[in-house]
């Protein structure tokens, strides 16, 4: 069996997977998300999520979180590219730096957000094999209160635990956004 390379399609924001296939996208190329208040993402998904993994590359301000804080049915991993990040898990913050590997197994809380002085880059991955129904929940953390990265009350419903957040929006990359070594 050959697997066909899937095209590139320009959106108006940058590259993206237009089919199913392999494929090779620069991220200085690709369509990246401007995500309100949470950052810059660049999801390396096309019209589809791959059906087995995620992988999302992150670029946070200090402050930033990747999103809220949550528990999933799934693992994640995320390794820290450059720049500093706080980490919010069961609970207790981890300062985060350069190379820095963490791993949530599957019913973990947790969060990443953005520290120090300057730009975090960081690339998460997490399986998807449990992503629909009881997918996990966001949940209530006085750590994550304290960071503007946790909700009031517990829901698995995304909209109710990003309202305050503008949505996400495709952007071009900005020279600056990703180190260049």
């Amino acid at each position: 069996m050959t697997v066909p390379e899937a095209p590139l399609e320009e959106t108006g924001a940058g590259l993206a997977p237009a089919g199913e296939g392999w494929f090779v996208l620069k991220a200085r190329d690709a369509r990246w998300r401007e995500r309100g208040g949470r950052g810059y993402s660049l999801p390396f998904e096309g019209p589809t999520d791959f059906p087995q993994f995620g992988v999302v590359l992150y670029v946070l301000g200090p402050g930033e979180p990747i999103g809220m804080y949550h528990w999933e049915a799934d693992a994640e991993a995320f390794l820290v590219l450059s720049g500093e990040a706080l980490l919010l898990v069961e609970g207790l913050e981890r300062p985060l730096r350069r190379w820095d590997f963490v791993h949530c197994p599957p019913g973990t809380e947790h969060m990443i957000l953005g520290a120090g002085v300057g730009p975090c880059t960081l690339l998460a991955m997490s399986a998807r094999e449990h992503q629909t129904g009881d997918w996990g929940a966001y949940t209530v953390a006085p750590v994550a209160l304290r960071h503007g990265a946790g909700v009031e009350e517990e829901t698995s419903d995304s909209n109710i635990a990003y309202a305050r957040f503008r949505p996400s929006r495709p952007v071009r990359y900005e020279e600056g956004w990703l180190p260049d070594s």
